[in-house]
């Protein structure tokens, strides 16, 4: 299943984590080299794919930007990645960013 980005665009990204929650996206993912992190694992760049993206631009301020990711392992484990601007992504491993920027 390949990534949704922007179908519907949330107003705030509160919305969009809240949505995605609804929708069983229960867990909380962040990067680490090579991997995403959540309480019941870690998961390489093979082993989850990004369902939803919605991505949001600060108006006046570039560093309000923020990119909110509905991703689910292969496993079966749903949560959501935010990240802020690109530069957070671009540190993490190659494998990781390829998949994240799809």
């Amino acid at each position: 299943m390949g990534a949704r980005s922007n179908e519907y665009h949330y107003e705030t990204v509160v919305d969009a984590i809240n949505e995605l929650r609804e929708k069983g996206y229960t867990d909380d993912f962040n990067l680490e080299a090579n991997c995403l992190v959540c309480g019941i694992g870690r998961f390489t760049h093979e082993e989850f794919e990004v369902h939803e993206v919605y991505r949001y631009e600060g108006m006046s301020d570039p560093g309000d930007e923020a990119t909110v990711y509905g991703i689910a392992s292969k496993s079966g484990v749903k949560g959501i990645l935010v990240t802020g601007n690109a530069s957070e992504i671009d540190e993490r491993s190659e494998e990781i960013l390829k998949k994240l920027r799809y």
